[in-house]
C-alpha cells in the first residue's frame, strides 16, 4: 500500500498591520497606553472612540506623524521603523485627511504629482503621470476629471482624487480620517462602493469615523477606544451600534428618535422671514428666496451639505448679517433691509443664537469660563451698573450654568480653552438656552463633540421645544436631523429643495432632495 503524500497547507498570510503595545505620552497625557491592533490584509477595519480616547494619535503614529515611547510596528509580517509620513509611504500606507490637502489652482493630475515628480520637464512629466494615472482609474474605479483644477471639481471627486493620490504613490494600506464628513448621501455610498472595490482588489483600510451606521454598514471589524486604551475588538457581525455607543462611553447611550414621538401639535407663530436673498462681498447669491416660519413647541431641522446657505440663513436671522432682499417679521415687529435685526434687539426679542463655529462666534478662549458665560448678555442690569461689571453675579450664574447643564470641570475660573469640545458646547448652549428665548437658532449642535455630550445636548433641545420654544437646527448628520425635528427643510444651493413632516423623512427621501449639494 503506497504512502499518500501529505499536502503542507498554504503558509498563513500575515496581517497587513500589526501594533504590539504602542505607547505615547504627551507630558501629563498618556495618549495611547499599551495598544495592540491587528488588521488583516484586504480588509475594511473601523476605528472609533470619543474626542481624545487616542485613535488619531495611534494612526498619526502609523503614518509617522508621532514616534510611539514604546511599542513595535509591522507591515505585511515585516517589523518596521516609521519615523515620517516619508517612511510610511515606503512601505505602502496612505493617509487621507479629514480637510483635503489639495492645491485648488492646479489641476487633478498636477496635484497627483506634486512632490513626486517623475521628471524635471513639466511637459514629460505630465505625460508620464498620465500614462499611469489612466490605467490606475480604470482598476480602481476613482474616476476624476484630471485635467480641471481642483476648484472645479465638486467634493465627491475631490475625496476620489486624494485617495488616487495615496494609491498612486503605492499605497496598499490606506488611513482614511472621517472621509465622508462633506459628501452628500449619494457621494457617500459612491465612496463605499470605491472602498469596497479596493478591498476586493487587496487594498486594507483603516476608517476613522464618528459615524457608526458607516462602520456597521462599510467595515470587517472594528476597534474601539476609551482614554488611550482598546476596550473592544470585534467582528462587525458580533456587535451593535448600541453596543459600539456603550463601549465608547462605558454606560448605555440612546441617541436616536424617542419611542412614540409622531406628529405634534404647534402652536402660535414665533418667527416668519419671507424671500430672504444675500449676496457676499463677491456678488455670489448665497441665499436666494428663502422662506421659513417656526411656531412654538417644535423643532424645524436644516438638511443639506454645509455650504448651501444654512449658515447665512442663521446669520440673518441673528442680525449678524443683513440680506439685500426679504422681511423678517417677529411678534409685532417687522424687520427689512436697511432696518434690519441686530443681535442685541434679537436677543430683546427672545431669539438666542448658538453659532455654528464655537471657537470663533461662541466663546472668547482665552477668557475664564464665567466670561464667556455672558457674552452678549454683560451689559444687562444683572451683570452691570454704572458701566462696571459685576463679576460675582457672572460667577455665580456661570456655576449655575455648568450645574444644570454638566460642565466638567465645574470651574468658572477655568480658562474657556481649557474645557474639551462638548463642555465647550454645552456651556454655549446652557448660556443661551436658560434665559429661556422664545426661538433658539442652533447650528451644528454636536460638530466635534462626544457621544455621551451628545445624548445630553439633544436631551436639552428637546426640553426646550416641549416648553413650548421653537428651535431652528441646522446640521449636516442626517441622523441628528431624523432624531430631532418634527419637521426638516432641505437646502441646496442657497434656495430651499424641500419642506417635509417628520413622518415622510428618511435618509433616502432626504438625500435626493439635497440632490447634487456640493459646492
Amino acid at each position: 500500500m503506497s504512502a499518500v503524500a501529505e499536502v503542507a497547507p498554504p503558509p498563513a498570510v500575515p496581517p497587513a498591520v500589526q501594533l504590539r503595545g504602542i505607547d505615547k505620552r504627551f507630558g501629563a497625557v498618556h495618549a495611547n497606553r499599551a495598544v495592540d491592533l491587528t488588521v488583516p490584509k484586504g480588509t475594511i477595519h473601523g476605528i472609533v472612540g470619543e474626542n481624545g480616547a487616542g485613535k488619531s494619535t495611534l494612526m498619526s503614529i502609523l503614518y509617522g506623524f508621532y514616534q510611539a515611547d514604546a511599542g513595535r510596528i509591522s507591515i505585511d509580517g515585516a517589523e518596521v521603523q516609521i519615523k515620517g509620513s516619508s517612511d510610511a509611504i515606503a512601505h505602502g500606507v496612505g493617509m487621507v485627511h479629514q480637510h483635503f490637502m489639495l492645491v485648488d489652482t492646479l489641476s487633478a493630475l498636477d496635484n497627483v504629482m506634486l512632490g513626486a515628480e517623475p521628471h524635471w520637464q513639466l511637459g514629460k512629466a505630465r505625460a508620464l503621470v498620465r500614462a499611469r494615472l489612466e490605467p490606475l482609474m480604470r482598476s480602481s474605479g476613482l474616476q476624476v476629471q484630471i485635467d480641471k483644477t481642483v476648484a472645479e471639481l465638486p467634493v465627491g471627486e475631490r475625496q476620489r482624487l486624494e485617495i488616487l493620490k495615496t494609491l498612486y504613490r503605492g499605497a496598499h494600506i490606506l488611513i482614511l480620517d472621517e472621509p465622508t464628513a462633506v459628501l452628500t448621501p449619494a457621494e457617500t455610498e459612491v465612496l463605499f462602493e470605491t472602498l469596497r472595490g479596493l478591498r476586493a482588489q487587496g487594498t486594507t483600510i483603516l476608517l476613522i469615523t464618528h459615524k457608526l451606521k458607516e462602520i456597521m454598514s462599510l467595515c470587517d471589524a472594528v476597534t474601539v477606544m476609551r482614554a488611550g486604551a482598546v476596550v473592544l475588538d470585534s467582528a462587525i457581525a458580533d456587535t451593535s451600534i448600541d453596543g459600539l455607543a456603550e463601549a465608547m462611553v462605558g454606560r448605555s447611550v440612546h441617541l436616536g428618535r424617542r419611542d412614540g414621538e409622531g406628529t405634534r401639535a404647534t402652536g402660535p407663530e414665533l418667527l416668519r422671514a419671507s424671500g430672504l436673498g444675500w449676496r457676499d462681498a463677491l456678488g455670489v447669491a448665497r441665499l436666494d428666496d428663502v422662506s421659513i416660519t417656526l411656531r412654538a413647541g417644535e423643532i424645524v431641522g436644516i438638511a443639506g451639505v454645509s455650504g448651501n446657505g444654512q449658515s447665512e440663513l442663521l446669520d440673518l436671522l441673528s442680525g449678524m448679517h443683513a440680506p439685500q432682499q426679504g422681511t423678517l417679521q417677529v411678534g409685532a415687529e417687522r424687520f427689512e433691509p436697511g432696518r434690519w435685526i441686530e443681535p442685541g434687539r434679537a436677543r430683546a426679542l427672545r431669539i438666542a443664537h448658538v453659532p455654528e463655529d464655537r471657537h470663533a462666534r461662541g466663546l472668547v478662549l482665552p477668557f475664564p469660563a464665567w466670561e464667556s458665560a455672558v457674552l452678549g448678555y454683560q451689559g444687562g442690569a444683572r451683570y452691570s451698573r454704572g458701566g462696571w461689571m459685576k463679576q460675582q453675579a457672572m460667577q455665580d450664574d456661570c456655576a449655575g450654568m455648568m450645574e444644570h447643564y454638566d460642565v466638567r470641570p465645574r470651574n468658572p475660573r477655568l480658562r474657556s480653552s481649557k474645557f474639551s469640545g462638548g463642555n465647550q458646547q454645552k456651556l454655549v448652549l446652557a448660556r443661551e438656552a436658560l434665559p429661556e428665548p422664545q426661538v433658539l437658532l442652533v447650528g451644528q449642535p454636536t460638530r466635534g463633540v462626544d457621544i455621551g455630550a451628545i445624548e445630553f445636548i439633544h436631551g436639552r433641545l428637546r426640553a426646550m421645544r416641549d416648553a413650548g420654544g421653537a428651535v431652528l437646527l441646522v446640521s449636516s448628520e442626517l441622523d441628528e436631523i431624523l432624531a430631532l425635528s418634527d419637521r426638516v427643510i432641505v437646502m441646496n444651493a442657497g434656495r430651499i429643495t424641500g419642506e417635509l413632516p417628520i413622518a415622510q423623512c428618511d435618509e433616502a427621501t432626504l438625500g435626493r432632495l439635497m440632490g447634487g449639494a456640493l459646492h
